[in-house]
């Protein structure tokens, strides 16, 4: 008896010790260097590991006792998560008939660090399915953001909220006098809008323009939608305006994107 129980324990001792040192490994990795063969399978296999540990919290509690009217409710949130679900995913999928440059990819998102919530996600498919990293992301609501690290069963994708000050992405303004090109430069958490920078001050931007990418760059493509200009500001100096862009992403509930992959060859 005694000696199944020291068992028990050295496997638990076991499994702690490979969950911290999986997670060790992967805070310490860098956002810019290539993986190794191990870093890569190390990273899909906590994700695997993930997916079964989170697996009996995610299944619907059946409880013998539990009260008809409290299982009620929980079935009603139940149905109307998965209608909310099946309808974003319907937009998504809308959205590939208009990407025809592009080899889209559907992924549903993995997982979410709360202490990133405005950084990153981690979506379910990687370099299996052709996702290499600094392949563009977007929903139905226009851009979403890049692939940062892409492993062999899912990718990183940085936000377009992100608060990395090398994340820069070229952006067009459609005005009454034409197209003016500026920089998308970080998030404002309290008025909870994208920073638009570089916009000279004669420019004629008003409220309600619209934002998408330039394709300057080469990275993004040209035309994707990313919001509407809510806020006007003038820099300190009055040298330039800084617009404050107003999307139709809702960055609390994302659950499906879209990843541009390699474009087609019609040839």
């Amino acid at each position: 008896m005694y000696h199944k129980k020291q068992k028990k324990k050295d496997i638990g001792i076991i499994i702690c010790i490979f969950i911290i040192a999986v997670i060790l490994l992967i805070f310490s990795l860098s956002a810019t260097r290539k993986l190794t063969f191990l870093e890569d399978f190390l990273k899909t296999t906590s994700i695997t590991f993930q997916k079964i540990v989170m697996y009996p919290f995610t299944s619907l509690n059946e409880k013998k006792n539990m009260d008809q009217s409290e299982s009620y409710l929980i079935q009603k949130n139940v149905n109307e998560s998965l209608e909310k679900e099946i309808k974003e995913l319907k937009q998504t999928l809308n959205l590939n008939k208009t990407l025809t440059e592009y080899n889209p990819v559907n992924a549903t998102v993995l997982s979410r660090n709360r202490s990133y919530w405005l950084q990153n996600i981690t979506i379910d498919k990687g370099s299996q399915n052709g996702l290499k990293e600094d392949m563009v992301v977007v929903t139905s609501d226009g851009l979403l953001g890049k692939i940062s690290k892409a492993y062999r069963t899912s990718s990183e994708v940085k936000l377009i909220t992100s608060n990395d000050v090398n994340y820069k992405i070229s952006v067009s303004v459609t005005t009454n006098s034409g197209d003016i090109y500026a920089v998308l430069n970080g998030y404002d958490k309290k008025k909870k809008t994208i920073k638009v920078t570089g916009v000279d001050k004669t420019s004629k931007v008003e409220v309600g323009n619209i934002i998408k990418t330039s394709g300057l760059g080469g990275m993004f493509p040209r035309g994707i939608y990313i919001g509407t200009v809510k806020e006007i500001e003038n820099d300190k100096y009055d040298l330039s305006k800084t617009l404050y862009v107003e999307t139709k992403q809702n960055f609390d509930e994302i659950h499906y994107v879209t990843v541009l992959g390699g474009a087609r060859n019609d040839k």
